[in-house]
């Protein structure tokens, strides 16, 4: 018998970045990690094969802490993938919507259903984690008490669903990216590709503006671009970038040469196959 294979998230079980793995990695063992530095330490360290990190939400921007492990990691991105995010309302079994007094969830979480938790006159209770919400809300007992957690979280913890959808936003969604310890690029020529990549800007005048100018003129389209402060300085010297296209193809070449130019320590991140949700 072949010993499963195991994928690495942040969270407690029936979180959202549990419910990518079980939906795209559903013969894989799911392990739940409680930050973003366990996760990484387990790939790292061989206990887990793969991560699933969440890195860009489309209401509350990029996941900060993602960006700084992510170039000294030593993982790569082998795939992405998009997840609509759904909050449900749940308690345990046999209460109703009307005996509910107080909401428990993440900041966040709370954040993007004020309107729900406003109408219905519900008191907000932070809580460490959407899933560790519920998991909260069934150890209780009490059918005063309300979670809101992802769908997955009412299977694992027994709850009972009072409400679907609860979030002010319909176009919540949140791009997860694949780590991996080796680098396993996409084929070229294969369908649509993302290249992910660090770089360090020489201290030039208009270096970045001259970094930059090769992606332009080579027609490569730039999804992606921000900055980071390294080793406490407050200057701009390391930037992520994501690009449409494979290295291999020949005018994203052009432009990875321009860059070499301008900039130092160019490190590619990850060549991996585009998710259709881009489309």
């Amino acid at each position: 018998m072949t010993e499963r294979r195991r994928i690495a998230y942040q969270g407690e079980p029936g979180a959202n970045s549990h419910q990518v793995c079980v939906q795209h990695y559903p013969d894989w063992e799911s392990v739940p990690c409680a930050s973003f530095e366990d996760v990484f330490a387990v790939v790292e360290a061989g206990e887990a094969d793969l991560a699933m990190i969440p890195i860009d939400n489309s209401i509350a921007g990029r996941v900060a802490d993602i960006h700084h492990f992510l170039p000294s990691s030593g993982l790569h991105i082998v795939a992405e993938h998009f997840l609509r995010i759904r909050f449900h309302l749940m308690g345990v079994p046999g209460t109703s919507l009307e005996s509910i007094r107080t909401v428990h969830s993440h900041v966040h979480a709370l954040g993007q259903c004020r309107k729900f938790i406003r109408e219905h006159g519900l008191k907000p209770i932070i809580s460490g984690d959407t899933a560790g919400a519920a998991r909260e809300v069934a150890e209780a007992a009490d059918p005063s008490q309300a979670a809101i957690s992802p769908p997955l979280a009412a299977q694992i913890y027994g709850l009972e669903i009072l409400a679907e959808d609860v979030e002010d936003e319909d176009h919540n969604t949140t791009r997860f990216v694949v780590l991996s310890p080796g680098l396993v690029q996409a084929a070229p020529g294969n369908g649509p590709v993302v290249t992910s990549f660090i770089f360090n800007v020489r201290n030039l005048p208009a270096a970045l503006y001259k970094a930059l100018g090769g992606f332009a003129t080579n027609g490569v389209n730039m999804t992606k671009l921000e900055s980071y402060m390294v080793g406490g300085e407050f200057t701009a010297t390391q930037f992520l970038a994501e690009v449409d296209g494979h290295p291999e193809d020949l005018g994203l070449q052009r432009a990875l040469e321009e860059l070499a130019f301008f900039t130092t320590d160019v490190k590619i991140l990850g060549v991996y196959p585009a998710d259709a949700f881009r489309s």
